[in-house]
């Protein structure tokens, strides 16, 4: 999964009606306009100080430049660093936000102080690994290649101590996801906020895990596709176990808040509002608010990392 997403993103720009896939922020401004008056709220409260702005896998910048409007709005002109290892993604940023700063990952961000870090759909993309039950006993879900054929296996047997108590008895043929990777991240980001200061907003689809079910799939051409053909010619994604990565946060030292509904969160920071002032000159904008609340806003879900002495974030009450 980590390979063939890595050359997927790295030779194509896969957003919008010419791509496989349309995120919320592409759907309308509306969705990172909140966002910025979110981080900008937030760093209001905590005294304004002098922060760092951080985006994870910023897809085409679009978020960040309506992010970016908000919060300039409201008094917030951070430096603004991206996390992106596409070539082809990062030209597309540099034309909507030309002043950010990439990284290749976590590791050469500012350790100086406070980081309001978002992350959108950026958690589903990381590689997962698979246990699948098979008779009595747990095995790791392997991939054999056949011929050119890409086909799931059941590879060696793991030890129930690694199940999760409450799923050991799940009947055959059920499958565990875990994401290493992803939980790596999320310990990182809540150590640098409990010792930097700062948040992290993270909005995925997703589930208060860990819990049975196989989530992996892919898309190409706004469609479903087999996730064991053409490997890297399609998105690879699995839904996000947000109980898992709150776990990992709390014991990190960072403050956990949600995660809740997207539709909920955009609700409470006032997309009715905004959709009704943007309605004067955007006929469709009913339309994309009940696809970023409705329809999107059901599967999706939205947390928060806080450092412990900073204010409750708006959107979760």
């Amino acid at each position: 999964m980590a390979a063939a997403n890595a050359h997927y993103y790295a030779t194509r720009d896969p957003l919008g009606a010419g791509g496989d896939f349309t995120t919320a922020p592409e759907i309308s401004q509306m969705f990172g306009e909140l966002i910025g008056a979110w981080c900008a709220d937030l760093w209001d409260r905590a005294g304004r100080p002098d922060v760092a702005w951080v985006e994870l896998g910023p897809g085409r910048g679009t978020l960040a430049a309506d992010a970016l409007r908000a919060m300039a709005s409201a008094g917030l002109t951070p430096e603004v660093h991206f996390v992106e290892t596409s070539p082809t993604l990062r030209a597309a940023q540099a034309e909507r936000v030309p002043t950010a700063t990439w990284h290749e990952d976590l590791s050469t961000l500012h350790d100086d102080r406070p980081l309001i870090v978002v992350a959108n759909e950026f958690f589903d993309a990381l590689p997962i690994r698979q246990i699948v039950r098979r008779g009595e006993t747990w095995h790791e879900r392997l991939v054999a290649c056949q011929d050119l054929l890409f086909l799931p296996i059941a590879g060696k047997q793991i030890p129930d101590e690694v199940i999760p108590e409450h799923l050991r008895g799940a009947a055959p043929g059920a499958i565990i996801e875990t994401s290493p990777a992803a939980v790596a991240i999320v310990r990182d980001l809540a150590q640098r906020i409990a010792t930097q200061g700062g948040a992290a907003l993270v909005i995925d689809y997703g589930y208060e895990g860990p819990a049975v079910g196989d989530t992996l799939q892919a898309v190409k051409a706004h469609s479903y596709a087999n996730p064991f053909d053409e490997p890297g010619e399609r998105d690879l994604t699995a839904h996000v176990d947000f109980g898992t990565l709150g776990i990992a946060a709390r014991t990190s030292g960072a403050q956990v808040a949600g995660p809740i509904g997207q539709g909920a969160f955009l609700t409470a920071l006032g997309i009715d509002t905004r959709a009704a002032a943007l309605s004067q000159r955007k006929p469709d904008v009913e339309t994309d608010r009940a696809r970023l609340v409705d329809d999107m806003g059901v599967l999706f879900r939205t947390m928060a990392l806080i450092h412990p002495d900073w204010p409750q974030p708006a959107g979760f009450a």
